[in-house]
């Protein structure tokens, strides 16, 4: 379920896990929908943007992020006019229709809302990682390229997590190169440089640079260096993460409501993106409904920028006292240089409003200097864009 909109301005308002939002007319795929009936982060838009430069015969460049939480492809848009950026919940739900006995797939929000008791996130660990879960992801995403009619003809370069997997790296590339695009060209990259390229004013050209990039994913905290394109150092953890915020947000719930209220990691989830904001953080009210009839009203104060809070000093720590002093161990001169140059946040969690000055000013205090922190606009399409940059230019050259 997607909706069409123009707006080159739209910044992130949440981790880069918004709440669903209202689903297609037909039941087997999403469809366009109008942008004042639904939450306009989780959209397919037309953005300004610089023209793609189609390859050979009409070759169009495509960037995709296949996430364990959100999925998000990024094409130039059909009227040449900035891209189409289509963004969704990576889940999958089948039911049978009632007149034909047929099975009928709906996938993203669409799935999410309505089958909420079986609705499957087949990527939940980052990687499809067995045959159901491949399979799954390879229908999820035949679903949501032919719904958006994705062109075939394309070059389609893929983000791809820093994780010591190759049985699952293999999985997802099977599902990328078995798709029905990228037919000209199929490249992966790491998902930390894609989303790097567009928080730098020289986009691609950032490449040729050295800089560190901390990707504050849903499954897995990645921090490396880079060098020309090259990784450096490469750290990963799946305990640094935004899964985690939301255990700590459902837990913290039910401290701060002395055991009155018990919510789900989803709700937590949508606390977490609706309400936490570094920069002007406000109490909100929510109300539940109480066994065996009535409701009861609470007002949340601390639970959400607690569990942020934290997250902010364990991904501090990593990096100051984890990835650094290996990066210093490993190559004194990168280190240094890259520590002139902004540290990039990419990935979900670095779309709460404000995390990146917090970031900074705490790893400042931590390495007792000076360090800039930075992110894209939109940090969670940023994996996306930047492998559309990638794919751009490998089109041109083919």
């Amino acid at each position: 379920m997607s909706e069409t909109e123009t707006d080159p301005d739209e910044t992130a308002d949440g981790d880069g896990e918004a709440p669903a939002e209202t689903g297609p007319d037909e039941p087997e795929a999403a469809t366009a929908e109008t942008a004042d009936e639904s939450d306009p982060n989780d959209t397919a838009e037309t953005a300004d943007a610089p023209a793609s430069s189609d390859g050979p015969d009409g070759v169009v460049p495509v960037g995709v992020k296949l996430g364990s939480t959100r999925t998000v492809v990024v094409y130039p848009s059909p009227d040449g006019d900035g891209v189409e950026t289509i963004r969704t919940l990576t889940c999958l739900a089948t039911y049978e229709d009632v007149l034909t006995g047929e099975e009928r797939i709906l996938y993203g929000e669409e799935a999410a809302r309505e089958y909420p008791d079986r609705v499957r996130f087949m990527l939940r660990s980052g990687l499809p990682e067995d045959t159901d879960s491949v399979e799954s992801a390879e229908t999820f995403f035949s679903e949501l390229l032919e719904s958006n009619d994705v062109p075939t003809n394309s070059a389609v370069v893929y983000a791809i997590p820093t994780i010591d997997n190759e049985a699952g790296l293999a999985n997802l590339e099977s599902v990328i190169e078995g798709s029905r695009i990228g037919e000209a060209l199929v490249r992966s990259y790491p998902e930390s440089l894609c989303g790097s390229l567009p928080a730098f004013d020289d986009g691609l050209d950032a490449i040729d640079d050295i800089f560190v990039t901390v990707n504050m994913g849903s499954t897995n905290l990645e921090v490396c260096a880079y060098r020309r394109g090259e990784q450096l150092t490469p750290l990963s953890t799946g305990s640094i993460t935004g899964n985690e915020v939301d255990r700590r947000i459902a837990n913290y719930v039910e401290e701060e409501t002395q055991g009155r209220v018990n919510i789900d990691p989803t709700t937590a989830r949508e606390y977490k993106e609706e309400h936490a904001d570094f920069d002007a953080f406000e109490p909100f009210t929510d109300v539940i409904q109480q066994p065996g009839g009535g409701s009861h009203e609470f007002t949340i104060e601390h639970s959400v920028m607690d569990a942020c809070d934290e997250y902010v000093d364990e991904v501090v720590d990593e990096i100051a006292n984890g990835f650094l002093p290996e990066l210093a161990n490993d190559n004194m001169k990168v280190y240094q240089l890259a520590l002139e140059k902004p540290i990039v946040l990419t990935g979900g969690m670095a779309c709460v409003p404000g995390i990146a000055d917090v970031v900074e000013a705490r790893l400042s205090d931590e390495l007792q200097r000076d360090v800039d922190v930075v992110r894209a606009d939109r940090p969670d399409l940023a994996a996306a864009e930047g492998a559309h940059e990638i794919a751009d230019h490998l089109a041109e050259s083919l």
